[in-house]
């Protein structure tokens, strides 16, 4: 049956990342895009921190950056830092690009491992721009600098996801989705498909689709409570089940850090995303190990300014859908599964979500080999993502409390346990089925928390000489000297995307 009516269960941020990217269906075509959503219901809203594809997600949607960051209060990221993880005292940067470039076919973190051992002292991150320049409060764009011979700059944003969807809102609306107010009161099967045929609104109004998109949140209104689909639990392995966020000022009046913090805790860990005007605050925790009240008086008592709000509680089941296609629904967002925003994964499940749906998909109608496709390449993608998670909790030194006993000792997936022992072997790193992170994204989480490469590739040795040598020092050259010149993060956000007072 072709595909002539799509309807959107749903708003925040997934439902109108999907609404607007498929907005570009409608062009030369007859197709009717429908967005439910109501003003009763809230939206999650701590996804504020993204990754880098996120930028390519709205150039794709011929976004203009500066004035989208303008609307969203967004400021830019380079990485993440991580604070009390390996051992409580510890702190480390997990930034966006590589470390150095490889060098002879061989990654360099390999190269530098040989360096060292050689006597050469300076540590791995001196030749990675995005972490050298987060050091230092400063950013710039590759655009920004006429030079070829310089390093590029990979960023992503921090932003209010709630302005973001209003900001997606108005351009998916100019673009044709329409949007009707209502809340979904029932919805109608077909009863030889199974197919999902109509939802009804609260006001008695019936809407029939083709194909839908869930974007209900946590409770999958269509993908679970319709459907049936089941949930796979990871809770074994991320056992934080709970959130409490809360935003607040920058009362000591210093510029927003070019970079998102993660500080644990006794159980669990909190995230400071800085934005134009604010913080976004929040503190994962696990409630086998934690009140609620115990968890909202750490984040009052460290976070950098008053809050703007009450503290806003979110419970949330780690794990996935075991079917995140299911007939004709498509799940988005939290409706397609939850893993904590460690890593700020959330928005770019999304986005990956909506590209894997888009590039799978035929107007002529709903394939089982459309769905089995998507399902797979999601499921693997979710896989890798919830073991470089799991990572952060298990490799720690950390024993001052139950819940770090218990995830320092857990048993892992065995995907992440071969992952690891490559590594203490000869530092080698395989990203394996396109997975999200990079070789040096699993190098600095590793030995971020402690976790030596025991050796190194012996291909490295084959790299001698003076001109390697000499390669090297240019390589930290470049890096010391655009960090030189870039400006501050505050005074270039002020310049190039000021936000409305």
């Amino acid at each position: 049956m072709a595909i002539e009516r799509i309807i959107i269960v749903g708003g925040g941020t997934a439902g109108w990342m999907a609404a607007a990217a498929m907005s570009r269906l409608k062009v030369g075509r007859k197709l009717d895009i429908t967005l439910i959503e109501s003003e009763q219901i809230g939206t999650v809203g701590v996804g504020e921190a993204t990754i880098p594809p996120f930028v390519g997600f709205n150039d794709l949607l011929g976004i203009n950056e500066a004035e989208m960051l303008a609307s969203v209060q967004g400021t830019f990221k380079l990485g993440i830092q991580f604070e009390n993880w390996g051992n409580i005292g510890d702190s480390y940067i997990h930034p966006f690009g590589a470390y150095g470039y490889a060098m002879g076919g061989i990654g360099f973190h390999h190269v530098w491992h040989k360096i060292s051992q050689a006597g050469d002292n300076r540590p791995l991150q001196v030749f990675n721009l995005e972490t050298m320049a987060a050091y230092f409060g400063k950013f710039a764009r590759t655009q920004d600098y006429e030079r070829d011979d310089l390093p590029p700059i990979n960023y992503a944003y921090h932003l209010d996801a709630g302005k973001y969807a209003g900001f997606l809102r108005k351009l998916a609306e100019t673009r044709g989705v329409v949007r009707q107010e209502g809340k979904v009161d029932d919805v109608q099967l077909d009863a030889e498909t199974g197919f999902v045929t109509s939802v009804k609104l609260d006001d008695g109004q019936e809407l029939n689709g083709d194909l839908f998109i869930d974007c209900s949140g946590f409770r999958g209104l269509l993908i679970e409570q319709a459907l049936e689909t089941g949930y796979e639990d990871w809770t074994q392995w991320l056992p934080c089940n709970r959130a409490v966020a809360l935003p607040c000022k920058r009362d000591d009046g210093s510029p927003p850090p070019p970079f998102t913090r993660a500080t644990a805790h006794r159980a669990g860990w909190q995230w400071q995303v800085p934005l134009q005007h604010r913080n976004g605050n929040g503190h994962v925790y696990c409630s086998e190990f934690m009140e609620d009240e115990e968890a909202r008086d750490i984040l009052v008592g460290n976070i950098a300014g008053k809050p703007q709000a009450d503290p806003n509680f979110l419970r949330f089941t780690t794990g996935r859908r075991k079917k995140f296609w299911n007939k004709n629904v498509v799940a988005l967002g939290l409706s397609a599964g939850f893993m904590e925003p460690l890593e700020s994964t959330s928005i770019h499940l999304i986005n990956t979500g909506i590209d894997k749906f888009l590039s799978l998909l035929s107007l002529d109608g709903i394939t089982q080999a459309q769905q089995d496709t998507f399902n797979r390449l999601s499921g693997r993608e979710y896989a890798r993502i919830r073991d470089f998670l799991v990572l952060h909790y298990n490799a720690t030194s950390r024993n001052d409390s139950g819940f770090w006993n218990y995830v320092r000792t857990m048993d892992v997936p065995d995907t992440l346990t071969e992952k690891i022992e490559i590594f203490k072997a000869n530092g080698q790193i395989f990203r394996e089925e396109d997975e999200l992170f990079t070789d040096t994204s699993w190098a600095a989480v590793m030995m971020g928390q402690g976790i030596t490469m025991g050796n190194h590739n012996p291909m490295a040795e084959s790299l001698e000489g003076p001109k390697t040598r000499k390669e090297i020092d240019e390589m930290e050259q470049s890096i010391r000297f655009l960090v030189q010149h870039m400006p501050e993060h505050g005074e270039y956000v002020s310049r190039y995307c000021p936000a409305p007072t």
